[in-house]
């Protein structure tokens, strides 16, 4: 009863207007307020700030600052070998596997077609139909900022506006098509294992999506698609990942986004370029740097 009651509210309630206000609230300086409320979150979710490279609460004026956190540059060592993939945010997997044709599935006999995830874009679509996915819920105590799984050239990123149904794995399961209803932002990269796509996926009460080359995303939320294209050259890279042609190449484990309050990653490889980690299934905790997966057909 309690969980239908849970669904119909995901319907009923104002989830611009609670997102908005979450969004105030989390971005006010309130002093000890502010300090307390933080002690008290640390508290009930049970949070080991010593994997922050900030442990000490008063270097947070905000929640949001808090939310967004770096972690201590031991805390998740990454798996260097060339030929593995890495787990790009911490927080549970909740699914994992092929994409069959053009469906991905959501829970267990549900799935919802990719075109509609992609939002109909048919040349990033035919990358990875009957290619594999991966989806990482991300809860409110985890590192909000999300990594790369493999070093990779940005090629397009899109904007899609859409509803902010919670992504609880509670919430997931009862709403068809979910994460293609709600707003994201799909990031195509070209890799030595084929095209990776890593989809950010907007919810109520995550204030802002972020990424390390533009910055915030969302909000504003004007309700429009928004689409970048990202010039082929890969040559001159500067230390910050931009070329000088303003080509964005980012590497294995480099920091690629955030949320402002957790939500979900979605992973899209090629069809037969990367075999996932046997020991990793729905439910698996996932923590960043830990094999993903491995990758085949690398290119030289």
């Amino acid at each position: 009863m309690l969980e239908k009651i849970q669904i119909l509210l995901q319907y009923l309630l104002p989830k611009y207007w609670i997102t908005y206000l979450a969004g105030l609230v989390s971005s006010w300086k309130g002093g000890w307020i502010t300090r307390y409320a933080i002690l008290l979150f640390i508290h009930v979710y049970k949070i080991d700030m010593n994997e922050s490279d900030k442990p000490n609460v008063t270097n947070y004026a905000t929640f949001n600052e808090f939310f967004t956190r770096k972690l201590h540059k031991n805390a998740r060592p990454i798996d260097t070998n060339p030929s593995t993939l890495i787990i790009p945010a911490d927080g549970i997997i909740t699914q994992i596997g092929k994409i069959n044709q053009t469906n991905i599935f959501q829970v267990k006999n549900i799935s919802y077609p990719l075109d509609g995830l992609l939002a109909g874009h048919d040349n990033i679509i035919d990358y990875f139909s009957d290619g594999s996915f991966v989806i990482f819920y991300i809860p409110p105590q985890n590192c909000h900022r999300i990594y790369m799984p493999c070093t990779g050239t940005l090629r397009e990123m899109l904007y899609i506006p859409g509803d902010l149904f919670s992504v609880h794995p509670k919430i997931t399961k009862n709403i068809p098509n979910i994460f293609s209803r709600n707003e994201r932002v799909i990031c195509l990269f070209e890799t030595d294992f084929g095209y990776m796509a890593q989809i950010l996926v907007g919810a109520m009460i995550v204030g802002s999506i972020e990424t390390t080359w533009l910055g915030k995303i969302t909000p504003p939320r004007e309700g429009v698609v928004k689409h970048w294209h990202y010039p082929t050259n890969n040559t001159n890279t500067t230390n910050n990942n931009k070329n000088a042609d303003n080509t964005i190449i980012l590497q294995k484990g480099d920091e690629m986004g955030l949320f402002k309050l957790g939500s979900t990653v979605i992973n899209l490889f090629d069809d037969k370029q990367v075999i996932f980690n046997n020991l990793l299934q729905p439910h698996s905790i996932a923590r960043i740097g830990m094999p993903l997966a491995r990758g085949c057909n690398q290119k030289k």
